[in-house]
């Protein structure tokens, strides 16, 4: 045990080791720099120009060569340093994604884990009736198809425009502060909750028909039919059944939950609601390197996160990778 979980750290270290750099990498090779960026934004003076250039250069430890920069790039982060947005100058990056997340967490998290349960009952249940499955399955199959962007703005111009019941941009009303007050929870809600159902309908849709396709297969599998062949009830079948296609589908949770924050990009562009994915899209259109090493950081423990939980659940949940570790420790 102690020898399978030494190796999935080791691995697990030297992943974030390769995928941090390739972060570090990854804006540097897009052209432009953000210095340059973030001058022609504030519209300074040709004949400034060069020297706060010289000097925000030297702030962000942009005048020092490429591998020195590495280095210190690494030796913050081991501090806790992300360093400043050039974006969102002169605030730090850290604080810019902890006003973000929250966001990301009240949308994603609920839409996920509401539509993999819904989706994995609807599946099962679609399965054995051959109504269910006329029913859930098409339905299914065009929600999965779907695009967030398209539904968003299709929910967006629909309850938001026609009816007008709900708002179609930002987090909360403009006109309100952040605070614990009712009126401003309320508001909060009111914003949220196209966001959430454009997500929640697309991943009912993908969950379902993948939990439907694999209980069929389960129940076509060999030991389904000595199960029946014994005597055994269908809901002794049923369950073993469910209880195997439901494997893949906790790893395909956990990844989406760590991946939370590339999966609600399009629909926070769509509400302009400020989650991290809408923030890395407006790092990214300002060149802003410490803002895009962030969000993606983000994402790549997140990742990695998600895939420990996954070794974690499958040693409780499967009792064949219990068996399996136990003779290779022997």
């Amino acid at each position: 045990m102690k020898r399978y979980f030494g190796r999935k750290l080791l691995i697990y270290l030297l992943t974030f080791f390769l995928a941090v750099t390739i972060d570090w990498m990854i804006p540097r090779f897009m052209p432009g720099d953000p210095v340059s960026n973030m001058l022609t934004r504030t519209s300074v003076n040709s004949n400034a120009y060069e020297v706060m250039y010289d000097y925000y250069s030297h702030v962000f430890g942009l005048d020092v060569p490429v591998w020195q920069q590495y280095l210190n790039f690494w030796a913050s982060l081991f501090r806790g340093d992300l360093g400043i947005s050039t974006y969102l100058f002169p605030t730090p990056v850290t604080e810019v994604l902890l006003r973000a997340v929250p966001y990301d967490i009240a949308l994603l998290v609920p839409a996920i884990l509401v539509g993999w349960y819904a989706g994995n009952k609807f599946g099962a249940f679609a399965a054995r009736s051959k109504w269910l499955d006329n029913t859930i399955s098409p339905l299914g199959y065009i929600l999965t198809a779907t695009p967030y962007m398209w539904l968003g703005i299709l929910l967006a111009w629909f309850l938001g425009i026609v009816v007008g019941i709900f708002p179609i941009a930002g987090a909360y009303s403009f006109s309100l502060a952040p605070s614990f007050s009712w009126k401003f929870i309320g508001s909060v809600l009111h914003h949220w909750f196209l966001p959430f159902v454009s997500l929640l309908l697309v991943e009912f849709g993908g969950w379902a028909i993948g939990m439907r396709n694999l209980i069929i297969y389960e129940l076509e599998a060999d030991y389904s039919k000595y199960l029946q062949s014994l005597g055994a009830t269908n809901k002794l079948i049923r369950n073993y059944a469910f209880n195997n296609a439901v494997l893949p589908q906790i790893t395909g949770l956990a990844l989406k939950l760590g991946v939370i924050v590339a999966g609600a990009l399009v629909t926070e562009v769509v509400f302009s609601y400020p989650g991290i994915g809408y923030l890395l899209l407006q790092a990214i259109q300002n060149q802003d390197y410490f803002l895009i090493q962030g969000c993606f950081l983000f994402i790549i423990i997140g990742v990695l996160l998600a895939n420990f939980i996954i070794d974690i659940l499958y040693i409780i949940v499967d009792p064949r990778t219990r068996r399996g570790m136990m003779g290779e420790a022997s």
